[in-house]
């Protein structure tokens, strides 16, 4: 089977596709559940997660100490539930959350700026000048995140494998090129491709576990539940990260071996 993500702007039919996608295979869709389990399981209020995803940064201010460890809190979640498998996940940069993950399908649904500027209008009960500027807002907001984070433009065909434009095709269009795709012999999940998922995932909660001391100057990969941490923290907070990957090698026995490297630069694959 495969992992679906489902790249979309606003009114963009993209959740009507992925609801029918998830059915059509009997797959588990996810969207904001993410952001309600990740505020439960690390004690943040959904609303400081819901900015962390939505807020872009100033020209001339970076993302905030809170923002990046809302978003390992965000991933850790999310790669728990796609370690399960059988999943259509759409919310922003899907994507780049599982990234690395071979039987990943990641998917961009587009439309015309008109249609969706209608449907704002009918749902919103909105001026068409109106829907057509926060339409405008939120795309800008959007690509000024992922590209403020990631160093990507989501506009960027080449992120996805399958980009679809609701136009002339229809949702049930989308939906069946996307199922096609899916059943593709490169999407589905294979023993290796399962084991990086289980590493990406076990990584995600190391870094999370470790988020409310410093994430930002944080970084972990894990191969067969070797884990690594990689961090630039002064020797002080070393100390005390040190002291709470011991307790955590303990309660976690996905964790083979963990190791600390200070000083050393972040690879690219690292979470």
């Amino acid at each position: 089977m495969a992992i679906i993500t489902i790249s979309r702007g606003s009114y963009s039919k993209g959740r009507e596709v992925a609801e029918k996608v998830a059915q059509r295979m009997g797959y588990q869709v996810v969207s904001r559940d993410v952001l309600l389990e990740a505020s439960e399981k690390f004690h943040i209020p959904e609303v400081k997660l819901v900015r962390a995803i939505h807020d872009a940064p100033s020209i001339l201010e970076r993302f905030t100490h809170g923002k990046y460890c809302y978003l390992a809190f965000i991933r850790a979640a999310l790669s728990e539930r796609a370690v399960k498998d059988d999943l259509v996940y759409h919310g922003l940069a899907g994507h780049l959350l599982l990234k690395g993950v071979p039987h990943v399908l990641k998917v961009r649904i587009i439309a015309d700026l008109e249609a969706r500027v209608a449907a704002e209008m009918k749902r919103e009960n909105l001026t068409q000048n109106q829907a057509c500027s926060l339409l405008i807002k939120d795309d800008a907001e959007r690509r000024k995140w992922t590209q403020s984070l990631y160093g990507v433009d989501p506009w960027d065909a080449s992120l996805y494998d399958l980009v679809i434009h609701i136009n002339q095709l229809t949702v049930d269009d989308a939906v069946d090129f996307i199922v096609q795709a899916a059943g593709r012999e490169c999407f589905k999940t294979t023993v290796e491709a399962q084991q990086k998922m289980q590493d990406l995932a076990l990584a995600c909660r190391v870094k999370a576990s470790l988020a409310e001391d410093d994430c930002v100057d944080i970084a972990v990969t894990s191969e067969f539940g070797n884990v690594l941490v990689y961090t630039k923290q002064d020797a002080r907070k070393l100390h005390r990260m040190e002291d709470k990957l011991k307790l955590l090698t303990k309660k976690v026995p996905e964790i083979n071996h963990l190791e600390v490297r200070s000083g050393q630069a972040f690879p690219p694959e690292a979470c």
